[in-house]
């Protein structure tokens, strides 16, 4: 009889334990928080922002901002502090690394559902214009515990071993010691080179030239996109909204213009900036054909990515006006981006491939 009340006692004392450990454990992630899935931080600490995935949802749900800095992994390497001064906004990054519509536009929802937005600042890829209109969070892995507002899957967050011992200390770490800058969310340029043995060693040119597409090959997706984005600005009179297309290098120009898909590229592009522009709180910048930036591979790692200063740079053009599209003039300038592309086969790559200073595709990777 004593034994079989020992081991019932035993049974009990392990639950109790069993079940203290696991409130402790879960509420030690709810305290700190590292994706900041439930608050914002607390306890003095910093917003130790570097897992886009895991932490952009919780951060436009939770943090206090009234601007947007929305795009693709471009966009990551900009210092919040910048926009922040140059429009009198606090800023919070809205990330998605492939810069598809859909994506981001569900960001912007969860943004707006509990904020007032002055300024949406939002970088337009070329291939987001023909990308899918659905959302990929989900088709991609995204941890949807993190996205859906279902209490009871957050099991996967509370009891996880990594936010545990991994993510948590690595917020208090960057909190208290060293010189965190929270503005420097999901940046990574620190851990990149940017100069032409990096832009040009990443860059695989295809063996042959495929014939120029037709235009409109990518209506259907591009009618999608439009409507996305516009529907946005439409819902938001409130909001000023600045677009623009990035300065990619010229490998990358070489590159759509050997695959076939330049002029859809250009058309998508003066197609969707002839919707944005019927709005009156929308401005559209584009830096595509800034060749003194675009030929200068020094600034890139790979074909599209860029150092922070180009970031900077294309910021304080839209400060001064430059580059800006308007509707008398959009058609022109997006023909002289088009232009320039011309000139990048025909002149500035002609001399990398006359030194043999560019890699070809292998039969595998066409």
């Amino acid at each position: 009889m004593n034994t079989v009340s020992n081991s019932q006692k035993f049974i009990k004392r392990l639950l109790v334990t069993m079940l203290a450990v696991a409130v402790l454990i879960g509420s030690v992630v709810y305290a700190f928080d590292p994706f900041y899935h439930y608050h914002k931080p607390w306890f003095g600490l910093k917003a130790v922002l570097n897992d886009k995935e895991y932490q952009c949802v919780g951060t436009l749900r939770h943090f206090d901002y009234d601007a947007l800095l929305v795009g693709s992994s471009v966009m990551e390497n900009n210092d919040n502090a910048w926009y922040d001064n140059a429009f009198g906004v606090k800023s919070i990054k809205a990330i998605r690394s492939y810069g598809a519509t859909a994506d981001l536009c569900y960001l912007m929802d969860e943004a707006y559902a509990d904020h007032d937005i002055k300024l949406v600042y939002y970088n337009i890829d070329p291939s987001a214009l023909n990308g899918s209109t659905e959302t990929t969070y989900e088709s991609t892995g995204c941890p949807m515990y993190l996205y859906d507002k279902n209490p009871f899957n957050d099991v996967s967050y509370l009891f996880n071993k990594d936010v545990l011992f991994e993510k948590i200390p690595y917020q208090i770490a960057n909190s208290f010691m060293g010189d965190y800058n929270e503005g420097l969310s999901y940046n990574w340029a620190k851990w990149k080179s940017f100069n032409s043995d990096m832009a040009l060693g990443l860059y695989h040119r295809s063996n042959e030239v495929v014939p120029m597409m037709d235009e409109t090959v990518y209506s259907q997706e591009l009618a999608g996109n439009i409507a996305l984005l516009t529907s946005q600005v439409e819902a938001h009179p409130e909001t000023e909204f600045i677009f623009f297309y990035p300065v990619y290098s010229m490998l990358w120009w070489d590159g759509v213009v050997r695959s076939g898909e330049r002029d859809a590229y250009i058309y998508n592009e003066i197609q969707m900036t002839k919707a944005l522009l019927q709005y009156d709180n929308v401005r559209v910048f584009c830096f595509q054909a800034q060749e003194e930036v675009a030929t200068n591979l020094e600034l890139y790692m790979d074909s599209i990515h860029f150092a922070p200063e180009i970031n900077k740079l294309m910021l304080d053009e839209v400060l001064a006006g430059e580059y800006e599209l308007t509707k008398d003039n959009y058609e022109e300038k997006l023909m002289e981006v088009k232009a320039f592309s011309d000139r990048v086969v025909n002149e500035y790559i002609v001399p990398y491939e006359e030194k043999g200073l560019l890699n070809y595709q292998t039969v595998a990777e066409q």
